[in-house]
């Protein structure tokens, strides 16, 4: 199931994290199936956190020249 997670994209691991904690939330699911969903939940959570940190670091080399933040506006200039 862990592989399968990862093939995901952010937008699909986020949706399958809402069907989860929407039928967490209805309080009716069997403990058993609560439980698995839980830890479904938690590692669609994980997933979906480290993606977000993969696109920061991406966004951080494309601003960074040198070791240091370029501003937008900096390099529209030519400053």
């Amino acid at each position: 199931m862990e592989n399968e997670l990862k093939e995901l994209t952010f937008e699909q691991a986020m949706k399958k994290l809402e069907t989860v904690v929407e039928r967490l939330e209805e309080g009716d699911v069997p403990l058993e199936e609560a439980i698995n969903m839980f830890q479904e939940g938690m590692q669609l959570s994980k997933l979906c956190h480290d993606k977000l940190q993969k696109v920061d670091r991406q966004m951080t080399e494309v601003l960074t020249e040198d070791g240091e933040l370029k501003p937008f506006l900096e390099e529209e200039h030519g400053e």
